[in-house]
């Protein structure tokens, strides 16, 4: 009888549906406008871009830090359910060789959402001409059920939910 009682308030993870909170401050916008056509075809993923106005990009789920680029200009993680996020920092910022990048959590570290893990010099990666339209992507979507991002709209780092998705 107790069981059936504590299983009424047990959520049940195969049918919830989960989220995402923006990495980064800025204006959600769909991967098909994103001037890179591995980003804008999902050939890297599905979830949406953030044209990045803040400068502090953080985790937008609990999870491991499974890959920050040596250029520091993307990182990945592993969540508990196996879902497998990659946030890139801008386009064709992997040019800059890690200037302008400050990376503030170590690989290899369990983070939680809204830790800070990439800080940007904003003036400097705009002076150079390339643009902070970030990607924020679900890489290995063959595990989800459903994706459904957030594509319009201003978004605040770590609080504002950007993609919804079911395993």
């Amino acid at each position: 009888m107790f069981d059936f009682i504590k299983n009424m308030f047990k959520p049940n993870s195969a049918q919830d549906t989960l989220t995402f909170v923006a990495p980064v401050s800025g204006k959600a916008m769909p991967l098909s406008e994103v001037p890179d056509q591995v980003f804008a075809e999902k050939m890297a993923g599905d979830g949406l871009a953030i044209l990045a106005e803040g400068d502090t990009f953080v985790a937008p789920a609990d999870g491991e830090l499974t890959l920050v680029f040596k250029t520091k200009h993307a990182f990945a993680m592993t969540l508990a359910n196996g879902i497998e996020l990659l946030i890139h920092i801008g386009i064709d910022t992997v040019s800059l060789n890690g200037e302008g990048f400050e990376q503030l959590a170590e690989q290899g570290t369990q983070v939680k959402a809204g830790t800070p893990i990439i800080k940007i010099d904003r003036d400097f990666i705009i002076s150079k001409g390339l643009s902070l339209i970030t990607p924020v992507l679900i890489t290995n979507v063959d595990i989800t059920k459903s994706i459904s991002a957030v594509e319009t709209g201003n978004v605040i780092a770590g609080k504002t939910t950007v993609i919804n998705f079911e395993v």
